[in-house]
């Protein structure tokens, strides 16, 4: 435990750095800081150069903090007076509870913290421990750090994260292994079937009129779309009869400044695409670079005249075809266990989830987050079950059928 001495005055947070206890090997000195969002400046020049997975990135964190609000904690580990390693959460209310959790809650996936691979070594459960405390003693306001979807690794570095008690996510995260290019991808995934497929969605394209593959390169084409990836979602989420995570204003204004931003970058960290057909956009995704990683962050179709030709899927097939040529090693759909991304999928990544208590009241909502998450994974891994959830969801939405499609990641 650390021994810091917090003032918390409902804006600022002011924390005395104090020794983590190390083990007696560990020559290093480290100490633990915990600031507010003003600490968000110091966040984002130590992102120059840490590593860190794309919902930690400093764009992502600073867009959200600024578009939602959000009431953000800054909690560092200093070897020898430098930052070795970052959490940037949020806190939020849930209930009577208090939670720290990654800026962004449900739209964070993959998710792996700022750190500085030379200091790497340093960060051990003691460590992460003493963060963990002065968290505690600079917001006791706050009753659970709850870090969910952690990579198990990143670029071959095991997330240090693990090294606290933690427990599987209950969606699996599914990827493609691009190694030896889209021809060698084809030949291990039933290309004959899919080359045929492509062709005749080209055909079915073209007779309703031009179509095109477009990257958002502009402002106006990050609007256009955006709009157009909302809409889709609305009518989708409804159909599904579950809550739409993308409705909010301040979550759409958060995707909106978070692409744009990336606009200025040479080699953009969010990148956006969208398949038009007749001057309409018929399926959209949003994308993060993650090292030789592309990840699909997100996906939707217009529900229309033209859904029944899976644009999703051709757009898929480009994306993924881009991805070979650009010299990416795996293209990830990122969380959700979907049969459109089975048609690819070579790769399972299990990511897991950390639940730090802080407080009493924080033990009794790790312990229900626990039966929580170990319930939704008995569900989704038992097709029967999860079939019948999806359709008794979709029942009391009013609707009898609802085709899987590209976009199903609930």
């Amino acid at each position: 435990m650390v021994d810091a001495a917090a003032s918390f005055d409902g804006n600022r947070v002011a924390v005395n750095e104090a020794p983590a206890r190390a083990p007696a090997s560990n020559q290093t000195r480290l100490t633990a800081a915990v600031s507010d969002g003003a600490g968000l400046a110091d966040y984002a020049q130590f992102c120059a150069s840490a590593l860190f997975a794309p919902a930690q990135s400093a764009s992502w964190v600073r867009n959200w903090a600024v578009e939602t609000k959000a009431d953000m904690v800054v909690a560092t580990l200093n070897a020898e007076g430098r930052p070795a390693f970052m959490l940037a959460l949020e806190v939020v209310r849930s209930g009577p509870f208090r939670v720290a959790r990654f800026a962004g809650g449900r739209h964070a996936n993959g998710n792996f913290p700022a750190a500085d691979q030379r200091s790497l070594q340093r960060i051990d459960s003691p460590a992460i421990r003493s963060l963990l405390s002065a968290i505690a003693k600079a917001r006791p306001d706050i009753d659970l750090v709850a870090l969910e979807r952690l990579l198990p690794d990143l670029d071959d570095v095991a997330n240090p994260l693990a090294a606290l008690p933690n427990f599987p996510s209950p969606n699996l995260a599914l990827a493609v292994d691009l190694d030896g290019g889209f021809d060698a991808l084809l030949s291990r995934a039933s290309g004959k079937r899919k080359r045929k497929k492509h062709r005749s969605q080209t055909r079915k394209f073209e007779a309703v009129g031009s179509f095109d593959r477009i990257e958002a390169r502009t402002l106006e084409e990050v609007d256009r779309l955006l709009d157009a990836f909302f809409d889709m979602k609305e009518v989708r989420f409804a159909k599904m009869g579950i809550a739409n995570v993308f409705g909010g204003a301040e979550v759409r204004a958060f995707f909106r400044a978070l692409f744009a931003d990336a606009l200025a970058e040479q080699r953009p960290s969010f990148l956006l695409h969208g398949l038009e057909v007749a001057g309409k956009p018929r399926a959209v995704t949003g994308s993060s670079r993650s090292g030789k990683r592309l990840i699909c962050e997100f996906g939707a179709i217009a529900e229309d005249d033209l859904a029944f030709t899976s644009p999703g899927d051709f757009l898929f097939f480009d994306n993924i075809q881009e991805a070979c040529e650009l010299g990416f090693d795996v293209y990830d759909f990122s969380v959700g266990d979907e049969p459109y991304k089975r048609l690819w999928c070579d790769i399972e990544v299990q990511h897991f989830e950390v639940l730090a208590p802080l407080t009493l009241k924080g033990r009794a909502l790790a312990t229900a987050l626990r039966q929580a998450a170990w319930t939704k994974a008995f569900i989704k891994n038992n097709p029967t079950v999860w079939k019948l959830t999806k359709m008794l969801r979709r029942k009391a939405a009013g609707q009898a059928t609802a085709p899987a499609t590209a976009e199903d990641d609930s």
